[in-house]
């Protein structure tokens, strides 16, 4: 497997690389600089299961706001900087527990060399980033337009340039919307380079749309043993990305823990609104990540328990009538209003509380 080869890189208090566990990272959509509305969005981010948070330091204002926020959070900080070197630098001194930059647009060598020297100061980590939609002139020229081995090529050149500045605490992200391009560039680089690998597809798009781009994408890459992080970039609310993410991980075996749906598709039979508590039961979940259970969701009581049985809890309704099941046996029959507030306690109780 790639992973278990690759390069041990720290990141505040956590590791990656190596065979370590694959980390899930977002990236907040607030003003860095509004230190309230950023470390709230980093904490319902954490609460979610974010392991790593990204940040845009566009200014110096964000790049001072960096002590305060990092007091706050519990993850590590990273700050993401496009063109000025001058904020690469602030970012690192201000307590960034990494920084993200393209090495090609930092403004040249010396000042590159610059940031990478203030880096190896603080010991602190770069993610070399390379999108398909940023590169150079020469290479799609050279390839014939935008392609997974011009990618490869633009971001081990960017490699090679911080590697010249006598630094190797790196981390790479190779970024595409083209789902199999991707997948491609990813297959390519693992077997040229021994630094860890930031996997996402980028611009995915829309809650829906992204999250199946993402699956797809993330899933294909993962399952061959490439990606030590990951990031399911989706537009709107940061929170979305974590669930999906997590499931992405579960569904390949490749994280342990946290509850797993599984709900029927509904048919003639259906006597309950099996859709609105499926909902329900899906947000009630995800503050229940320390079990490491299956919970189905069934749409009638003369089927449900048997379909249910592979799961260690199940529910299912119909007529105002509600049944909860364990490992396939009816244990309780409620009045279907009830039947959510009688899994909570199920699930609380075999949290131990």
């Amino acid at each position: 497997m790639y992973r278990d080869n690759t390069k041990v890189i720290k990141i505040g208090d956590r590791v990656i690389g190596g065979g370590n566990p694959i980390l899930i990272q977002s990236m907040t959509n607030t003003k860095t600089g509004d230190v309230e509305a950023t470390v709230a969005q980093i904490l319902e981010l954490e609460k979610a299961g974010c392991d790593i948070i990204r940040c845009t330091v566009n200014d110096e204002a964000a790049a001072r706001a960096i002590p305060e926020i990092k007091k706050r959070i519990h993850i590590p900080f990273v700050a993401d900087i496009h063109f000025d070197y001058r904020l690469a630098i602030m970012a690192i001194m201000n307590g960034a527990d990494k920084i993200r930059i393209n090495p090609g647009n930092i403004g040249g060598r010396e000042k590159l060399t610059k940031v990478v020297e203030v880096a190896k100061q603080y010991n602190v980590p770069i993610r070399v980033g390379v999108n398909s939609g940023s590169l150079e002139k020469d290479l799609l020229e050279k390839y014939g337009g935008v392609t997974a081995e011009a990618i490869v090529e633009s971001a081990l050149d960017k490699v090679h340039m911080i590697e010249d500045c006598g630094y190797d605490n790196i981390v790479i992200s190779i970024k595409s919307s083209d789902v199999m391009m991707c997948v491609k560039a990813h297959e390519l680089i693992a077997d040229k380079t021994v630094y860890p690998l930031h996997v996402g597809i980028t611009e995915a798009g829309t809650v829906t749309l992204g999250n199946i781009k993402s699956s797809v994408g993330l899933g294909i890459i993962l399952n061959e043993g490439i990606g030590d992080t990951i990031r399911v970039s989706l537009t709107g609310d940061p929170v979305n990305e974590i669930f999906t993410a997590k499931t992405i991980l579960k569904t390949l075996g490749l994280k342990k823990g946290g509850v797993e749906l599984v709900s029927c598709p509904t048919c003639g039979r259906t006597e309950i609104d099996l859709i609105t508590l499926a909902d329900k039961v899906e947000k009630l979940i995800q503050d229940y990540d320390d079990l490491d259970i299956k919970v189905a969701v069934m749409g009638c009581i003369v089927n449900g328990p048997g379909e249910a049985r592979e799961a260690d809890l199940g529910i299912a309704g119909g007529k105002g009538c509600a049944v909860l099941i364990k490992k396939g046996a009816i244990v309780k029959k409620v009045d279907e209003k009830d039947i959510l507030q009688v899994l909570k306690e199920e699930l609380d109780e075999m949290r131990g509380e």
